[in-house]
């Protein structure tokens, strides 16, 4: 390990240092202070502060090295006019001929929510207090589901140059009949869901695609165009969450039914 990468790391625990102590702080505080009762478990509670705080900062330092700069070359690659003229068959590009960055927007969203830490947090959480009801794998792969199909549809918003305002006044006309039909149990949940993918390993990647996208599609501004698929990944894990709790109820019910 180069000293380079050293100085990075340090630089990187020093930063979570920052982020994570101010929380600390505070659940302290309110424990010591306010509720005036003792730490249970005080050695257990700062070993895992610690643990925290090591493996976040190799997280985060793994992904300056590794994803977010390959994520990015994909992106500026499959956003080339050069690569986008080398696989179309026709002489003027038209939205049909952006296919390959259509399938990364879908492939890339699932994969970096699948991996986001927020939802796999929530994602336990869910499953403990449900009593299983609420399956993790189930929860994470409905959340990047709707995160994939988010993305996708919003490189296709980029490249078309329809207005961004459509697809999320749209969507959120679907919610909103959504949460009269979803079991009650679940709606809260997917509306948090949907806040969750805006996390530290999504934004980025999904940001840089964006922006690739809007500056090499001709015609397109990078500041009108290129911002606004976080918007996507925020909206439609709402739509599959409850579609997903949808289907589940529908399910039991049918196999109810034919019992």
């Amino acid at each position: 390990m180069s000293v380079d990468t050293l100085f990075a790391l340090w630089h990187t625990l020093v930063d979570t240092i920052a982020d994570v102590v101010p929380i600390a702080v505070i659940i302290f505080g309110f424990q010591l202070l306010v509720l005036r009762k003792p730490i249970p478990h005080l050695g257990r509670v700062i070993a895992g502060f610690l643990y925290v705080l090591i493996g976040l900062a190799f997280f985060l330092e793994g992904l300056e090295l590794a994803l977010f700069p390959l994520g990015k070359l994909m992106a500026a690659q499959l956003t080339d006019p050069a690569f986008i003229a080398s696989v179309s068959h026709h002489s003027s590009l038209n939205w049909k001929d952006y296919y390959w960055v259509y399938l990364f927007a879908f492939a890339i969203g699932f994969s970096t929510t699948i991996a986001e830490p927020s939802l796999l947090a929530v994602a336990l959480k869910a499953n403990q207090v449900s009593g299983g009801t609420v399956g993790v794998m189930g929860l994470r792969v409905a959340v990047a589901l709707g995160v994939a199909i988010g993305i996708a549809l919003g490189t296709y918003r980029i490249v078309s140059g329809t207005p961004l305002h459509w697809y999320i006044i749209a969507g959120y006309i679907v919610v909103v009949i959504q949460t009269f039909y979803a079991p009650k149990i679940i709606i809260a949940l997917a509306y948090d869901s949907g806040g969750v993918t805006t996390s530290t390993v999504t934004v980025p990647l999904v940001a840089a695609l964006g922006l690739g996208l809007a500056s090499t599609v001709p015609g397109r501004s990078t500041l009108l165009d290129g911002f606004g698929l976080i918007a996507f990944a925020s909206l439609f894990p709402i739509m599959s969450v409850m579609a997903y709790a949808q289907l589940s109820e529908w399910r039991a019910k049918r196999a109810s039914r034919s019992n």
